[in-house]
């Protein structure tokens, strides 16, 4: 058995057990955020919130004026935030049945196209005012070395918010590592989004239709290889002792079925293993 072998089975054999004791329940290891105006740095409301990601986002004028430009190949990716308001008009007709001041109430309703400042943009940056706090971070080299290691990785987009890998475009997007708790946790998570990407067809071909568009929690298989996958490679960095118990909460939903389908583990962490080779590049 190969040390790296010798790892996977000990993560995978150390989550088991975590699982089996009970463990925490999983939580965010990075700051929450919502859409923002990046002029304004106020935060969308309403159905905006739905419309748009996590990010601070600027129309087009409003990113021109700034000296800024949107990427050539972001053009055609704008969202679209929702902008709506009660006027009020003079009321000159008697027999409406309104009373009072003789005024009605309008609803006004207008949308905007914008683009996220952090990854759609060059020549202007986030602002950032809405952080609750900035960690000050050292990169850990032996996960960094890991992380180069994965030749054909897809680009990573960096903006606080959520952290999720779009198959259909095969793009990661990461908040950055000063918004996490601890570096650990930051690679942790990097980890589980770059082996979400080994899965795509031009890699190592697994399904990923259930993985969520925008990074909503899908208890699909895919789930666990990730997982796993990022628990080994945290093991080979040297720092699986920290993130275990974040690994084991994350999968605690899985424990039934564990249980019940005792294949389903060896299955999963089977094609881990795969994928935690893929990204060192070692081949067979």
């Amino acid at each position: 058995m190969s040390n790296n072998q010798f790892i996977y089975q000990m993560v995978t054999d150390k989550i088991l057990e975590k699982l089996r004791q009970g463990v925490a329940v999983w939580r965010q290891s990075w700051v929450n955020m919502f859409p923002v105006n990046w002029v304004t740095q106020k935060p969308y409301r309403g159905v905006n919130l739905f419309l748009v990601e996590p990010g601070e986002y600027a129309t087009l004028k409003q990113i021109k004026d700034a000296g800024g430009r949107v990427k050539p190949s972001e053009l055609k990716n704008s969202s679209v935030v929702v902008f709506w308001k009660m006027l009020k008009y003079k009321n000159d007709d008697p027999d409406s049945g309104d009373e009072g001041d003789g005024q009605k109430l309008v609803p006004y309703l207008k949308y905007y196209r914008v683009y996220n400042v952090g990854t759609q943009c060059t020549g202007i940056k986030p602002k950032g005012l809405q952080l609750q706090k900035r960690n000050q971070h050292t990169p850990i080299k032996a996960a960094e070395q890991l992380i180069k290691n994965y030749k054909d990785a897809p680009p990573v987009y960096y903006a606080s918010g959520r952290a999720y890998y779009s198959p259909k475009i095969d793009r990661i997007s990461m908040p950055p590592i000063e918004d996490f708790d601890t570096p650990e946790d930051y690679y942790a998570t990097k980890f589980h989004e770059l082996a979400h990407s080994t899965g795509h067809k031009s890699r190592l071909d697994r399904d990923l239709q259930e993985i969520a568009a925008f990074g909503d929690e899908c208890y699909s298989k895919e789930e666990l290889v990730a997982e796993l996958t990022a628990a080994m490679m945290c093991g080979i960095a040297g720092i699986d002792g920290s993130t275990l118990d974040q690994s084991a909460a994350y999968l605690d939903s899985w424990i039934k079925q564990l249980e019940d389908d005792p294949r389903l583990i060896v299955n999963a962490a089977a094609q881990a293993q795969r994928a935690a080779d893929y990204m060192q590049g070692i081949t067979y």
